[in-house]
């Protein structure tokens, strides 16, 4: 039974945040060191980002917001409201992406109505209130009141992937099921003014917004462009525990990211893939037979590629791949797209050389790091969004998924295209 990601869709919020103002911004922010004034122009201009979006619309030079609470623009100065103000404001606007996602989710899917829908399971790490957000998709959206609602969060950037693997195992315990699928960040919201390279770092990448989709067995209709969710894994790398956290502060929360997480994903990406492929039979003989082509003619001749000789097991040849890489990268022509979480833009350039990417297959995710941050856990989405609306994507391709979260997590899926 092929379980399908069908009728994604992503909303961000209308206040647009231009890199290079918000730059100077920070930049100019009075009690800034020497040092951190370097850092936020460093930080900002090698981010890889052009535009964000923000559900703070007094964040623009031109507001005239008579009691501002978290940017003054009459002296430019950022502000530093409580973590109580900060989630009052996630409780308003991050309702009104969550259901303006799934309402654009349910409207895209051909045959499917709202009363269809058995299972919500929603996503954010940038807000909390109960009832929560599953809770008001359900209210909003005129969903049956025995919907079981599922919510995961504080998970950070991975956390869209764990949900579509829950909603996934619905339906293979239920054919009838039909999961709603949400995610919505509000990053913006504990973004602060600090000479901290981590707060730094943070606050030149991340954003807002939101993405939805619909999970269950039912096939798409003729031309209609979706994912067959194959395969899913969750790694945890030895080290990076505190390179990449998540806590909840006085002011808001606050990110802790390290500059050695690129180095990080750098070391471990080969070994956090190889559970993943040796899930797919097909996938790594694929790749195995890539690995031993690269041996030459004078070793096939030897015996390597003889019918009778035993073919690589899915454990050996995997790891065959994940050596020769380097040399050959038979990875980038047997997987033809990659979304990668564009945690940021030297995040991207690792994983690209590692594994031998074209450039070509990283625009997904350049292209939504640039036009719109990092958004945490709903990013991941954009960027598969992206690759099913792409020009190039055909009927069969394979899709390698990637997010990487606190802990250090990362967790990775293999799709399959099927145009309906």
């Amino acid at each position: 039974m092929a379980v399908t990601l069908r009728a994604l869709q992503t909303v961000v919020p209308p206040t647009v945040l231009v890199q290079e103002q918000v730059r100077d911004i920070f930049a100019a922010q009075p009690g800034l060191s020497r040092l951190g004034q370097r850092l936020v122009t460093a930080s900002f201009n090698l981010s890889g980002i052009d535009t964000r979006h923000t559900v703070i619309e007094e964040l623009t030079l031109d507001s005239e917001t008579s009691d501002p609470q978290f940017f003054d623009a009459a002296t430019q100065r950022l502000l530093m409201p409580g973590t109580r103000v900060r989630n009052e404001l996630y409780i308003e606007q991050a309702t009104k992406l969550f259901v303006e996602a799934g309402r654009r989710a349910l409207a895209a899917c051909p045959g499917l109505e709202a009363s269809d829908i058995t299972h919500v399971v929603t996503v954010s790490c940038t807000g909390f209130y109960a009832p929560g957000p599953d809770y008001m998709l359900v209210r909003e959206l005129g969903l049956a009141p025995s919907t079981q609602r599922y919510h995961l969060g504080f998970m950070g950037c991975y956390a869209s992937m764990p949900a579509l693997r829950t909603a996934k195992q619905f339906v293979e315990a239920d054919p009838n099921a039909v999961v709603l699928v949400v995610s919505a960040e509000l990053c913006s919201l504990h973004l602060r003014t600090s000479s901290d390279p981590d707060t730094i770092v943070a606050s030149s990448l991340f954003s807002d917004g939101a993405a939805a989709g619909i999970v269950s067995s039912r096939p798409p209709v003729a031309g209609e462009n979706a994912l067959i969710l194959d395969h899913f894994e969750t790694v945890i790398t030895p080290v990076g525990e505190g390179d990449m956290a998540w806590k909840i502060g006085d002011e808001g929360f606050e990110m802790i990211l390290s500059s050695y997480v690129p180095h990080i994903i750098d070391e471990h990406i080969e070994s956090a893939l190889a559970p993943l492929f040796g899930r797919d039979d097909a996938l790594t003989l694929a790749l195995a037979d890539g690995v031993l082509a690269e041996a030459g003619a004078a070793t096939a001749e030897a015996g390597a590629g003889d019918s009778a000789a035993p073919h690589p097991t899915a454990p050996d040849a995997t790891g065959q791949l994940l050596t020769a890489t380097a040399q050959r990268s038979p990875l980038s022509t047997a997987i033809a797209h990659w979304a990668i979480h564009p945690g940021g833009r030297s995040i991207l350039d690792k994983t690209e050389a590692k594994l031998g990417l074209s450039e070509a297959q990283l625009v997904p995710s350049r292209e939504t790091l640039r036009t719109n941050g990092n958004m945490s856990s709903a990013t991941i989405l954009f960027v598969m969004k992206a690759i099913l609306d792409g020009e190039a994507t055909a009927d069969g391709d394979r899709v390698c998924a990637m997010a990487f979260g606190p802990g250090l997590t990362v967790e990775s899926s293999l799709m399959t295209v099927t145009r309906g």
